[in-house]
């Protein structure tokens, strides 16, 4: 039996009637925006691991997923008389053919470089068209990122207007840098939790930026390694099941020796 073939149009009437007063869903009646927030991180994070996964025939599931929390931003406005749909593609329009002058307009930008810069110059003009008091090169970055996400945002900016290392070598001094201040924090007589959790950030905002130096991104470098530690310490447990013993009663060296042939199994 054939699919029903569903535009965008369907997909606008079928958030509208979920939301009718009197025949919508009970669920989907009592949201509202910021209720609805973190099912849209749900959703996008659901289409990231999709594409680490490479699962490519689940993505256009999860990118529906994505677009429903859209049109339902949209519906919201729409019952406000803040903004509707339309609004919502005028507006990324506008703003895509606006920071792209040299595909849409007659400005040339031949490097990769050029088109980052403008880019950037583009967005800082917008900034201070929303608000006139945006005069920090930091102005508008989310504070709700994850703070991998956003530290990695807030060097970049900083790089952007030459606030930054042109050289690895002092990036990696940093780190070494922020571990001797963290063991500093460590021996004192009388530890001091703040302190130390003030020094241990240190420690991730350096190593941020050492990723970032080597053109990674450090949400993605993060979760490659989750994966990896996830994938030897199920290993480690399914030998520790084999030979019949338990994690807890194993002693340092014991737990050691099955991680390094967890690596060895799994290289």
């Amino acid at each position: 039996m054939p699919h029903t073939a569903y535009s965008l149009e369907d997909l606008l009437a079928i958030m509208a009637k979920l939301r009718d007063p009197i025949a919508g869903c009970p669920w989907d009646k009592k949201q509202n925006f910021a209720s609805i927030v973190p099912h849209t991180l749900e959703e996008a994070y659901e289409v990231a691991d999709t594409i680490t996964r490479n699962a490519l025939n689940e993505l256009p599931g999860e990118l529906g997923d994505l677009l429903f929390q859209v049109v339902f931003y949209a519906q919201l406005g729409k019952e406000q008389a803040l903004f509707d749909f339309n609004d919502v593609i005028q507006a990324v329009c506008e703003k895509l053919i606006r920071r792209h002058p040299h595909v849409f307009g007659e400005q040339t930008l031949a490097t990769e470089a050029a088109v980052k810069a403008n880019w950037e110059a583009t967005k800082a003009k917008e900034r201070q068209l929303l608000d006139a008091n945006a005069t920090s090169a930091l102005d508008g970055i989310a504070l709700n990122l994850p703070a991998l996400t956003r530290a990695n945002k807030i060097q970049k900016r900083c790089a952007s207007v030459g606030f930054d290392w042109q050289e690895l070598s002092p990036v990696i001094d940093k780190i070494y840098e922020e571990l001797d201040e963290v063991k500093a924090e460590l021996t004192r007589a009388h530890q001091d939790k703040m302190r130390i959790a003030d020094e241990l950030g240190d420690v991730l905002f350096a190593c941020v930026n050492l990723v970032r130096h080597l053109k990674q991104d450090p949400e993605a470098v993060l979760r490659g390694a989750n994966n990896k530690f996830e994938q030897r310490f199920r290993k480690v447990e399914q030998a520790l099941r084999q030979d019949n013993k338990h994690c807890q009663k194993c002693s340092a060296g014991e737990l050691d020796h099955y991680w390094q042939r967890a690596k060895q199994d799994l290289a």
